[in-house]
């Protein structure tokens, strides 16, 4: 049924094969028969081991087909953009115990091997109404698609394989905890001051009987502690995996059958976790939003100041109150200010004298007591209000000013309680303003718009900020500046003679 193509041969019969630059008969397509799904997986593992199949996701194809005779095979397709290529698919399914064709629609040919190095072409094209024809030396067989295997559900049905040294491996874990058993996961790396980030993923329920869905608390640890590997990893309800490709991880002591960083068939923004002792994939299509476990440590609060002439038995702690002092600095990331309701006015005018990028880029919050405006690249074009320096994403503080003690933003940030909802300003009369997120909107559509005065939390926080800040002042010493100094021996008042 096939002839060997010669060096030179310029006609084919095939349909929509042809002979590349190098003179090897190539058609659109690549395709691989391999005799069961055992065989593709084999065929996978093979190809992830040296290679990516990134640059096939965009054609490949797996289908399971069947033949007259009743008997079931496993067909992968992709395109055959060159012989290279090629040729790297013919030596792994031959190894896989497969067979590799070429071709365009339905009619593909044995591609090249050592017996024709330009490939093959048909002596006579047989009629028939099949969906695939495949031409080989020694068979040919016609074919029809019983349905489509995707890669991503033949992925996650595979279990992985027990490798007990993927345990040493150094780097990232990620950690699964049931419902009952997250908080007290998490107190332990609080205690243990274990840098870590927790989130709470949901699952619909598993039947209509469950009321609440189902719920896991999910750990991002850069890396597990010796000491705390040995319980992690024989807790029942918890479980550590190993980073194992994009958006995919691995139970800690085993490895998938497959190389899944050569094989992306999970979005980057999800999550699947491939457990062993053929227990289900936990699968996650969109990661959910994590934060540090130190925003549960215990908080302490700081006990009132004593009355005047009462001693105190014992220090509770050595906390201080926050306090805002003058800053020498010179001002940066200047990017919000206060515009107080009298001088709205104002703002309005200089809403005019913007730019198109510059109202894009704005957004404006209105409170009981003004407007507050914010944009990320300044508002120095915008002169009027009280300016406020950004030290953290959610923190604002009076332009001049710096919050003493000097602890760092995100020491700040959580002893201020996490307001992740909330912009909090620190403003130099020593208050606390919290103005939640949601109630800023783009300063176009404010100007043309009719605004509520919604979203604003104030609080006074004075008891920590009352205290009088030292003031500096420069007098002129005069002819005399240490006639106030006594001599030695001398009640200080007059002066010494010499």
């Amino acid at each position: 049924m096939l002839d060997r193509i010669a060096l030179h041969q310029t006609r084919l019969k095939t349909p929509g094969i042809s002979l590349d630059p190098k003179g090897v008969a190539l058609g659109a397509k690549g395709l691989v028969l391999l005799p069961s799904l055992d065989r593709l997986v084999g065929f996978l593992a093979l190809y992830t081991h040296a290679a990516s199949l990134a640059d096939l996701m965009a054609s490949l194809s797996i289908e399971l087909v069947r033949s007259k005779l009743g008997s079931r095979e496993v067909v992968m397709s992709f395109a055959a953009d060159s012989s290279e290529r090629m040729d790297r698919m013919a030596e792994l399914a031959r190894l896989a115990g497969g067979f590799v064709f070429t071709g365009t629609k339905r009619h593909f040919v044995q591609y090249r091997d050592a017996a024709a190095p330009f490939g093959y072409d048909l002596r006579e094209i047989l009629p028939t109404d099949a969906s695939i024809a495949l031409y080989h030396t020694s068979f040919s067989q016609n074919y029809e698609p019983e349905r489509r295997i995707p890669l991503s559900s033949l992925v996650l049905r595979l279990e992985p394989q027990l490798a007990p040294e993927s345990a040493r491996v150094p780097g990232p874990r990620w950690i699964s905890a049931e419902a009952g058993l997250g908080p007290a996961l998490i107190q332990y790396l609080v205690r243990s001051r274990v840098e870590a980030e927790v989130a709470l993923a949901e699952w619909p329920p598993a039947s209509e009987f469950d009321p609440a869905p189902l719920r896991r608390h999910l750990f991002k640890l850069e890396s597990v502690p010796e000491r705390m590997a040995p319980l992690l990893a024989t807790t029942p309800g918890i479980g550590v995996f190993v980073p194992a490709g994009p958006g995919a991880a691995v139970e800690l002591g085993y490895r998938h059958p497959i190389n899944l960083r050569a094989c992306p068939v999970f979005p980057p923004e999800g999550l699947v976790l491939l457990r062993g002792r053929g227990l289900p994939a936990i699968v996650l299509d969109k990661l959910p939003s994590l934060g540090p476990v130190s925003a549960f440590a215990r908080v302490q609060w700081q006990q009132a100041d004593p009355p005047a002439g009462k001693a105190v038995a014992a220090a509770r702690s050595v906390d201080v109150p926050l306090r805002l002092a003058l800053d020498t600095k010179p001002w940066r990331h200047i990017t919000a200010t206060m515009v107080p309701r009298e001088r709205l006015g104002l703002l309005r005018q200089l809403s005019y004298r913007l730019s198109r990028k510059a109202l894009e880029q704005t957004t404006i919050a209105f409170t009981p007591e003004g407007a507050v405006v914010q944009r990320e690249q300044g508002v120095e074009g915008i002169p009027v209000g009280d300016f406020f320096q950004q030290v953290h994403p959610s923190i604002f503080v009076s332009a001049g000013y710096a919050a003493v003690p000097d602890v760092s933003p995100e020491v700040l940030f959580h002893a201020l309680g996490s307001p992740a909802s909330e912009l909090v300003f620190l403003r130099s009369d020593g208050r606390r303003v919290g103005i939640a997120k949601s109630a800023f909107v783009a300063l176009e559509q404010a100007l043309l718009e009719a605004q509520t005065w919604t979203g604003l939390a104030t609080e006074n926080v004075a008891p920590a900020l009352s205290a009088a800040l030292p003031q500096v002042t420069l007098e002129s010493p005069g002819f005399r500046p240490l006639r106030d100094v006594g001599g030695e021996g001398s009640s200080g008042s007059g002066a010494a003679s010499g």
